[in-house]
């Protein structure tokens, strides 16, 4: 007989995003009049910029005459856009990525999930807390975790981050193998000091660990002092993934278009203690499971990286960092403790109640959709998360909204 794999049984009922479409569903059934303002689920609401769409409408018109049709591509991209990545991504701070370093793909989301494809059932894994579902979940299926006791998974290391270390977890008091980190951080908007990230490489270099560094929002960092890709620290080339994306950066989401860097000198081993190339495996996974990213999406993501699109993209940047500085000076006013908002998209709050307790009331009294921070894990009980990816017009009603019912 067929069988299922069990450890899909293991999942929590229900995904933390599902649980929230669910709850605001019922509350706009039983409210029809009332206009919700969404500040939960962190999608992106201005469009494509016009460099961007150009771009994208001559891709389009290239598949449309013989002469410049595009068929298969390769599945790691192409090379115009890695190169493109690699020189203004990498190299342009310093950091020493190759363009057949960088493989193109449909999200950070994707490959997050996808990457622990390559590692030992076995292996110790450690997962910030809060955090983001996907890196707990793909483990789970994966069957790394054991069995979920108390809203923890047995076999996971949890790195704790709370108010007292300000959201930058401590490193594990017992070895383990492959470590997520995410900064700025989801959901916290915590940002990490190249001093706090070098020490987590040498950590990972001292215990023959890998690093999973999920840089997705590093574009809205504006603080000169703080890395924007892992590989600024010394020794990151051996001992780190990391995962960009165009989604947050440059309005991506539905087009779908993020990249992974592998440097050909990071290795993970056998039973046996012999290295072998992380570079070659992730090769090798993508060309056996993927047809790569559509021609046309990859030549409007090489617009983002021209002199126009990166105007035109950081002005996108800068309009929801606005709307994040809102929010939090807003909240604040309001009494409640803050952090992120600053380099960062997401404002995350003291409720002083419990998460959904504080979500409720503000789905119910305001019509404002947040995500309970408990829906990241244990150490985001009683926090919420606010997201500035709107208009400036919802996130002003919004916080006008709040006010009514927080003074």
């Amino acid at each position: 007989m067929i069988r299922v794999n069990e450890n899909y049984l293991k999942l929590k009922a229900s995904y933390l995003f599902s649980d929230i479409a669910r709850r605001v569903a019922d509350f706009q059934k039983e409210n029809p009049d009332r206009k919700i303002i969404r500040m939960g689920i962190g999608d992106v609401t201005e469009p494509l910029s016009p460099a961007v769409i150009r771009a994208f409408h001559e891709g389009v018109d290239e598949m449309a005459s013989a002469s410049t049709f595009h068929g298969y591509g390769p599945e790691q991209g192409y090379g115009f856009l890695r190169e493109l990545i690699a020189r203004e991504d990498f190299q342009s701070r310093g950091a020493d990525i190759a363009p057949d370093e960088i493989f193109i793909s449909d999200g950070a989301k994707c490959d997050t999930g996808n990457i622990q494809e390559l590692f030992a059932g076995d292996i110790r894994v450690a997962v910030p807390d809060p955090v983001y579902p996907v890196y707990v979940d793909t483990n789970v299926m994966a069957g790394r975790t054991g069995n979920n006791a108390g809203g923890r998974y047995e076999s996971l290391v949890y790195l704790e981050g709370t108010r007292a270390n300000g959201f930058i977890p401590d490193l594990p008091k017992e070895p383990v193998d492959l470590i997520y980190l995410c900064y700025p951080n989801n959901p916290t908007g915590a940002t990490i000091t190249r001093e706090q990230l070098g020490k987590w490489v040498d950590y990972a270099r001292k215990h023959k660990a890998l690093i999973l560094y999920d840089a997705a929002y590093e574009s809205f960092i504006r603080d000169p002092s703080l890395p924007r890709t892992i590989y600024e620290i010394e020794g990151a080339r051996e001992v780190a993934i990391e995962f960009r994306s165009l989604s947050k950066t440059a309005g991506f989401t539905g087009t779908r278009l993020a990249f992974v860097a592998v440097p050909k000198t990071c290795v993970a081993y056998d039973s046996a203690g012999n290295g072998h190339s992380l570079h070659a495996l992730w090769n090798r996974r993508q060309s056996t499971k993927t047809n790569g990213v559509s021609y046309p999406v990859q030549k409007a993501a090489a617009a983002v990286y021209s002199p126009e699109g990166r105007a035109q993209t950081a002005a996108l940047v800068d309009h929801y960092l606005s709307n994040a500085a809102i929010i939090r000076r807003e909240m604040t006013s309001l009494g409640y403790d803050c952090v992120g908002g600053e380099n960062s998209p997401y404002v995350w709050i003291d409720g002083k109640m419990g998460s959904w307790e504080f979500f409720d009331m503000l789905l119910r009294e305001a019509a404002v959709v947040c995500t309970p921070g408990a829906g990241f894990g244990a150490c985001g009980e009683g926090f919420i998360r606010i997201s500035a990816f709107n208009s400036l017009e919802n996130v002003q009603e919004a916080m006008e909204r709040l006010r009514s019912v927080l003074k």
